[in-house]
């Protein structure tokens, strides 16, 4: 207008927010489309992830018990400290316990101490009573070394009858009658108490009537009547504590054949006294050792060596027919026991040269190399030597399980705690994998495993040593691994992926090595069971593997700093960036603000000068 002032419908149609009212160039607000910056949705993305793994690492901090805090603990509070006393308790009993077992053995070892003493006590009436009552050995001069002897077994007996057998426990239903009171009554009740004081009955005051005559000490012999009392008794026991109770046997089974000599002598000088001392050539002839030569007799006459005097008279012809009958029925009968005890002595000795010679014959008819051959045979040696067995498993699985897992505890638990890679997990995660170890003989140089082999074992050394080798022709030794060590663990925790599961190192055997070896598939089944062990085994496989240079891509991005940052460090400038300058003063950046800043004030200058012209048009 005139006053120089635009028109009222300049005004009432101008929106400075909108300049298309005069050009028509730029769309509406309300058509204007919504733009998301795909770049800015991503960063958030990885933020939220971030957030989330920081949060999985607080967690596993939390769960790791090796993790330290800066914390000052808090007070402990009462149901904590119950806990603690209740612990600290059966800690105590179990001590208890462990005492009680050890008194156990040693009262065990002691009670056989006694019954070799009641089984000499024993013998000794087995043996003499019988050569004091056929030989005339009862003269003054030895009477008072025979009355000796004989009080001295008896007081054993007396002693045997009162202190130990009525404490002697029992299994009653499963449990074990620790009551004396019990005990005693159930003695009292039994055969073996009657037998016992039978043994016992001052038969021997019939001396003053009818002279000193060890007929009269017959009853003594009562100890035997019930095969579980004396001799039998401590020959069971002392097989149980025995190593080689083979040994036991075959002096028990000559026993048996000198003492059926020995009755046999006693009864040829009883006949010889019916018949006559030296009245035929068949009976004794009253020279030289009457109990040597009668023994002599009984030898030749049970074992049926022949060579012997005839007999004439029917009694002399019925006693050696006797003879002959009962000498073939026990001199058989004493020879299968012993084929048999020394059988067994030597069945495991016997499987193993059948099973030897079983091998040799399958690689000869396969023409296996002769080398190969001395390898086989080298190691069945070997093996035969260390344990005596081929398979220890065979032995192991014929025990319950309590008695396989208190073995393997004993042997190798302590190995197995020592390893850093095991600290912290469950002992009886730890139980379950030594029950499934398997025992395997390497020879001087065999290969364990090699490098770039994917690892399907993990080995605890037992025996021998083991060297970590490399470099051309493997000739230089890193590292020799000694018994108790544990390796080839890490490869057998990791994943397939990126090939972390594949031997570091090349491992041979130094000399001969028995190995124990637990396979992946026996792992995985018991870590199944163990999921908080399972994470701290594979935190600190992946910990061991980054220490040694090989570390999954994976795992190295989920990796963070000490503190758990949540930004690392940015990410350096691109090439094609750096050529111009960067993002820094000067460079690419601030040259392209100046631009726009140029071009916004272009735009402007050109939107004023519109306006002039349409005022001074109007």
């Amino acid at each position: 207008t005139k006053s120089g002032r635009m028109p009222q419908w300049f005004y009432d149609g101008y929106d400075p927010q909108n300049i298309s009212t005069f050009t028509g160039d730029v769309p509406s607000p309300e058509s204007r489309p919504i733009v998301i910056s795909k770049d800015f949705d991503a960063q958030l993305i990885e933020i939220v992830q971030q957030y989330r793994q920081r949060t999985e690492q607080f967690k596993e901090k939390v769960i790791d018990p090796y993790a330290s805090s800066p914390e000052r603990s808090p007070p402990v509070s009462e149901k904590k400290k119950e806990e603690e006393e209740k612990k600290k308790k059966e800690e105590e009993e179990k001590k208890k316990d462990d005492k009680v077992a050890k008194e156990h053995k040693y009262m065990y070892r002691k009670y056989i101490a006694w019954l070799s003493l009641v089984t000499i006590a024993f013998n000794y009436n087995l043996w003499f009573i019988p050569v004091r009552m056929a030989f005339p050995y009862h003269d003054p001069e030895a009477v008072p070394l025979w009355f000796t002897l004989d009080i001295i077994a008896d007081i054993i007996y007396v002693i045997d009858i009162i202190v130990f057998q009525p404490r002697l426990q029992f299994c009653k239903g499963g449990d074990i009658i620790y009551d004396k009171d019990v005990i005693k009554k159930k003695y009292r009740g039994s055969s073996r108490f009657q037998n016992d004081v039978l043994s016992v009955l001052p038969s021997d005051l019939l001396y003053f009537l009818f002279g000193f005559k060890s007929v009269f000490r017959i009853n003594r012999l009562m100890k035997v009547m019930n095969t579980s009392e004396a001799f039998f008794e401590f020959s069971d026991r002392l097989e149980g504590i025995m190593t080689k109770a083979y040994i036991w046997r075959v002096i028990r089974t000559i026993g048996y054949l000198m003492f059926i000599l020995h009755l046999n002598a006693c009864l040829y000088y009883v006949a010889s006294e019916y018949q006559g001392i030296g009245k035929t050539k068949w009976v004794y002839s009253g020279q030289g050792s009457a109990y040597l030569r009668c023994y002599y007799f009984a030898v030749r006459t049970l074992i049926n060596i022949g060579g012997l005097p005839e007999p004439h008279t029917v009694f002399e012809i019925t006693f050696q027919l006797a003879n002959f009958f009962v000498g073939v029925f026990v001199f058989s009968s004493l020879i299968g026991q012993m084929r048999d005890v020394i059988g067994a002595a030597t069945a495991s000795q016997t499987y193993f040269r059948a099973s030897m010679d079983a091998c040799v014959e399958y690689m000869v008819s396969n023409h296996i190399p002769r080398l190969v051959q001395t390898r086989v045979r080298t190691w069945y040696n070997y093996t035969w030597d260390s344990q005596g067995m081929l398979d220890v498993s065979e032995l192991l699985e014929q025990m319950p399980l309590v008695m396989r897992t208190a073995i393997a505890v004993d042997i190798n638990l302590a190995t197995f705690q020592k390893s850093d890679l095991l600290k912290g997990c469950n002992n009886q995660m730890l139980v379950d994998m030594l029950l499934r170890l398997k025992s395997i003989v390497y020879l001087p140089g065999d290969f364990v495993c090699k490098k770039g082999d994917i690892g399907k074992e993990m080995y605890i050394i037992k025996a021998g040593e083991v060297q970590v080798i490399g470099g051309p022709d493997n000739k230089i030794v890193f590292v020799t691994l000694k018994a108790g060590c544990v390796f080839g663990e890490i490869s057998l925790l990791q994943s397939s992926a990126y090939g972390c599961n594949r031997r570091t190192a090349n491992v041979s055997a130094h000399g001969f090595a028995n190995l124990f070896v637990l396979d992946k598939k026996g792992l995985n089944d018991i870590l199944i069971h163990y999921p908080e062990s399972q994470k701290v085994l594979a935190r600190k496989g992946r910990k061991l593997m980054k220490a040694k240079g090989k570390t999954a891509p994976v795992k190295d991005e989920g990796e963070k700093k000490k503190g758990l940052a949540m930004f690392g460090q940015k990410p350096p400038t691109p090439k094609m960036l750096r050529a111009f300058g960067g993002f820094g003063k000067g460079g690419l950046l601030e040259k392209l603000r100046v631009c726009d800043d140029l071009m916004s004030g272009i735009m402007v200058q050109t939107h004023i000068c519109n306006l002039v012209c349409v005022w001074q048009w109007i």
